[in-house]
């Protein structure tokens, strides 16, 4: 069976999941957009664990957007890899399935092949408790995982890094449709071809855009609201055939939750 869920922005993530029927709640630790660690709901770790597992609702967590560990600033750079850090770790102390972070960027006419040698520094130093999910982003010409030929370059350098490594400290992908048709990515061959390159998807975010193809725009929208065909959405969700979370906003989250779980379980 399918896991369908979405992200919760509330204090009580479980409640609204159980609410609207969602088998995943996806949820930030703290201040998506700033520094500070991550901070456990209700302050203990296994009590939250618990409590998911009795309501048979997986969890995934989203790591801040502030995160850039592809960065050639130092300033940036550095506090990147050490939130990253914190995020995985308290991540795994909840028991969540994975962490979900950006592919970041680098800027101006720097190197894409400097963020990727900083991406690999980062794999090579941090501690993975659970599976980290690299994400595709909508925009940026400097963007790590925008384009297909960036993730691949990306994944290349990912694939060197963790060879022989710890095969539960996974590296995988998390396919946003939102940010992949802004990126000009079409959605009909999207699964297949991020296959090829990654060998995996482990996570979709399924989201429909209020912006037009190629848009470079991050700018999610219900499923019956966007520009994105929802018939699109679903064909993308049944060939990765992974866990989905929707980040589509409030209040139409839990029909689209409800109307993918539908489809899918029918």
């Amino acid at each position: 069976m399918m896991r369908i869920g979405g992200h919760f922005h509330s204090d009580n993530p479980l409640q609204d999941a159980v609410a609207c029927g969602a088998r995943v709640a996806q949820f930030f630790l703290g201040d998506p957009q700033g520094w500070k660690g991550p901070v456990i709901p209700g302050g203990d770790p296994g009590a939250l664990r618990d409590a998911y597992a009795a309501a048979g609702v997986d969890i995934y967590i989203h790591a801040p957007y502030v995160i850039n560990v592809a960065s050639t600033n130092n300033r940036i750079r550095i506090p990147s890899r050490k939130l990253l850090d914190q995020q995985l770790k308290a991540a795994a102390a909840i028991g969540a399935k994975g962490l979900i972070v950006h592919g970041g960027h680098v800027t101006g006419d720097t190197d894409p092949a400097v963020g990727v040698a900083n991406w690999v520094k980062a794999i090579e130093q941090i501690e993975r408790p659970l599976p980290m999910l690299i994400e595709n982003t909508a925009g940026g010409n400097g963007a790590m995982a925008r384009s297909l030929e960036a993730i691949a370059r990306l994944w290349e350098g990912v694939s060197t890094a963790t060879e022989g490594g710890d095969p539960n400290s996974e590296v995988g992908f998390c396919l946003d449709t939102c940010h992949a048709n802004s990126a000009g990515i079409e959605l009909a061959d999207a699964v297949d071809r991020v296959k090829a390159i990654t060998g995996r998807i482990d996570l979709v975010h399924g989201n429909n855009s209020r912006d037009e193809f190629g848009s470079g725009a991050d700018r999610h929208a219900n499923f019956d609201s966007g520009t994105i065909d929802p018939q699109a959405l679903l064909d993308v969700v049944r060939a990765a055939g992974a866990p989905v979370v929707c980040e589509t906003p409030e209040p139409g989250l839990a029909d689209d939750i409800g109307w993918l779980q539908a489809r899918i379980d029918g």
